[in-house]
């Protein structure tokens, strides 16, 4: 795969030969590549293999000659060198991350996954005050089809709105709410307004003749103000219009996009559908990002595509078992409100066309149950391990990995390499330090941050941004506190997972920098020697190859277990308090990681430690709250062994002396029917005998009732 690489008036300190050492590729150093020197690039997109340009600036340049140019086969791939890199007080010692960053750029696309699709005609609901709404109408009308929900005027309607001319169709009711995704969408309103606007022609004589002012131009009766004069009702004969003894009704209605310009959102989620757009509009068409939206709007009508950004395998969740809830972390975190719960099915459901891929749920995910499926956690591992080897190979240390987003975090490191190439104050980004784009920063989590220490990195940051929501940053602090105390714990000191936060305003570029600084100047402790082992697409498989190669890398003696904080921890113990416990076992049936065991030749309840996920629901189904959690890290071989919890001895059966249940358990239920009227004399030694005697036992005695004797 040839590598194009090119320094515009000598802006960066390239070093090409370098560079081809670390790729095993000849370079050739431009200096006019989309300019004089385009031929270059011309030969290497004919040769049909795929050709990586180290240069984004010109992206779409490059794309019109390759198009303009007969005999072009190669897939074309573009890196940033420049921002990243190039453009950086320590850009002398950046020869190792830029070859990292071209290594990388070499790697073959995800593999395709199963899309979502979305369907568009274009019926747009518009909701807010009817002058605001027509005036955003007039804008979208020629290519959509507009209906107006009217919630009233708005206080700085001018003279004239709204207009007379019945443009779009307005409903109007209480209690809008919407359900639904782009194509889907589907608005259930209560019609209790006694002017019909269907009917409604405008002509204001309601509006004039009301002496309370109850009505307003939007032709809604305000029943606060309204005090039943029924002026309106008399000077509407005509149109028939108003009708105050209507009784109320509840509409439905399908729509495609709907643009939300009422006072309060009628989706709270951080994450709104696809299709649904909320604006604050009090400044009319000068309201920010509102001509943004309609540009976008203009443009959703016909057929969409996204990847299915999620893998589920229910068998691996742990979220219930017999309808009782355990693990719940997937449905809490989710933003967008794709993820619920089928506790009756022992599973969770994820809705596709809410997903909006942040993975956040995959990252919390004790299990991998949830996986992210764009790119496959195996895919990420590839590229960790490419990024990080090509960096050593290159002479680099100390290497610090920077996930961010493709939007706002990207833009937030390329301004930060402008504005180190234009202002001295500014460094720039560390040459030790290595960018890399996330379709969403949440999801990455334990696996692969562990899995990048192991393959050679000294620490890992993400780069967080308006973009996150809440629950995002809280889920990953709470990954990266249980990452940092594995690292401890085993004995490497220092901080090596970090959360950065880009901030806002005139000082954001120069808080970025202070902190990328920071980060390149830390030293934490890491494993002598990279680990080898490819990362899987199962998370406990990759988690346990980290730890693996972590603990045999170890720099001081291993203690016997490190405690992990409570929250986001994936592994642990469990205590049980034998005197309350009665080996009743429906912990063992609702165990869904086979943590939990009997054994069928004896009262005992088995555990084994290296399965358990800390989900709780051992402790949740625990008839005698007898469970509670340990989480933990248990670093001797007995985490992968079975060991007693508990074990109780055998109650015989009276008449045959055959073992059916634990002295405690039957000793339990005595105790408490004791007192029982129904379970007195040969009934209470009927408890006391196994299934089969109980059984002989009715049927043999002469003094008791049988059905058969029932006329």
């Amino acid at each position: 795969m040839p590598t194009l690489i090119c320094d515009c008036n000598q802006t960066m300190p390239l070093q090409p030969q370098a560079l081809g050492a670390a790729l095993n590729e000849t370079l050739t150093l431009h200096s006019a590549l989309c300019r004089r020197e385009v031929g270059a690039f011309q030969k290497a997109a004919q040769s049909g293999d795929d050709v990586v340009v180290a240069c984004t600036q010109e992206k779409r340049l490059f794309a019109e000659v390759g198009e303009q140019t007969q005999g072009v086969t190669s897939v074309v791939k573009f890196v940033n060198i420049r921002e990243t890199g190039g453009w950086s007080q320590d850009a002398a010692s950046a020869t190792p991350k830029i070859a990292a960053l071209l290594a990388a750029a070499h790697l073959p696309d995800a593999e395709p996954v199963t899309t979502v699709t979305y369907k568009s005609a274009g019926r747009l609901l518009i909701v807010g005050a009817l002058d605001q709404a027509e005036q955003v109408a007039a804008l979208v009308a020629d290519t959509l089809d507009v209906t107006i929900f009217a919630q009233g005027v708005s206080p700085q309607a001018q003279s004239g709105f709204p207009s007379q001319e019945r443009k779009y169709p307005v409903i109007g009711g209480e209690r809008l709410a919407l359900k639904g995704w782009l194509g889907a969408f589907e608005a259930t309103w209560d019609k209790t307004n006694p002017i019909d606007l269907d009917l409604c022609t405008r002509c204001n004589a309601c509006v004039a003749v009301c002496p309370e002012g109850a009505i307003d131009l939007s032709y809604q009766v305000d029943a606060a103000k309204c005090t039943s004069h029924r002026d309106c009702v008399a000077v509407c004969k005509v149109a028939g219009a108003i009708d105050f003894s209507r009784a109320p009704q509840t509409l439905t209605e399908a729509f495609d996009l709907v643009l939300d310009l009422g006072a309060k959102p009628l989706v709270a989620l951080h994450a709104p559908p696809q299709g649904y757009f909320a604006l604050n509009a009090s400044a009319g068409l000068a309201s920010p990002g509102l001509l943004a939206t309609v540009v976008k709007l203009r443009d959703m009508v016909g057929e969409f595509e996204k990847p299915k950004f999620f893998a589920y395998k229910q068998k691996l969740c742990a979220h219930s078992r017999n309808e009782t809830v355990g693990c719940n972390a997937c449905i809490d975190i989710c933003s967008a409100g794709a993820v619920s719960s089928q506790k009756e099915r022992q599973q969770i459901v994820v809705n596709p066309n809410l997903c909006v891929g942040c993975g956040a749920c995959t990252t919390v995910c004790p299990t991998g149950a949830l996986t992210y499926a764009y790119p496959r956690a195996s895919e990420q591992g590839v590229r960790i391990k490419t990024l990080l080897s090509a960096y050593a190979k290159a002479g680099g240390t100390q290497p610090v990995l920077l996930f961010h987003s493709q939007e706002g975090g990207q833009h937030a490191v390329e301004a930060l390499g402008r504005a180190a190439r234009l202002q001295k104050t500014v460094r720039g980004v560390p040459a030790n330090v290595i960018p890399q784009g996330l379709w969403h920063t949440a999801s990455m989590g334990l696996d692969l941050w562990l899995s990048a220490i192991a393959f050679g990195a000294s620490q890992v940051a993400v780069l967080v941004t308006r973009e996150e929501a809440p629950a995002y940053l809280e889920g990953l602090a709470d990954q990266m506190r249980v990452a940092q105390t594995l690292l401890n714990g085993l004995g490497y000191a220092g901080v090596h997972f970090h959360l950065v936060q880009a901030g806002e305003g005139a000082d954001a570029i120069a808080g970025l920098d202070a902190s990328l600084q920071t980060l390149a100047r830390s030293r934490p402790a890491v494993p002598a020697a990279a680990a080898r082992f490819a990362v899987a697409q199962e998370k406990r498989s990759t988690l346990d190859m980290a730890l693996d190669h972590l603990m045999s890398q170890a720099p001081a003696a291993l203690p016997e277990a490190i405690a992990l904080p409570v929250k986001g921890s994936p592994f642990g113990s469990l205590t049980v308090n034998a005197d309350t416990c009665t080996l009743c076992l429906s912990c063992v049936s609702a165990c869904p990681a086979s943590a939990l065991q009997d054994n069928p030749d004896r009262p005992q309840l088995k555990f084994i430690e290296k399965n358990c996920v800390q989900c709780g629901l051992c402790a949740t189904t625990c008839p005698e709250d007898a469970i509670t959690l340990q989480p933990r890290l248990l670093l001797t071989p007995l985490r992968k062994e079975a060991r007693v919890l508990n074990e109780s001895q055998p109650y015989q059966c009276i008449r045959c002396s055959k073992p059916f249940g634990t002295l405690k358990a039957i000793e339990s239920m005595l105790g408490k029917l004791a007192g029982h009227a129904m379970f007195q004399g040969a009934a209470a030694d009927r408890l006391k005998m196994c299934g089969d005697c109980r059984v002989i036992d009715i049927y043999s005695a002469e003094n008791e009732l049988k059905i058969t004797d029932i006329r």
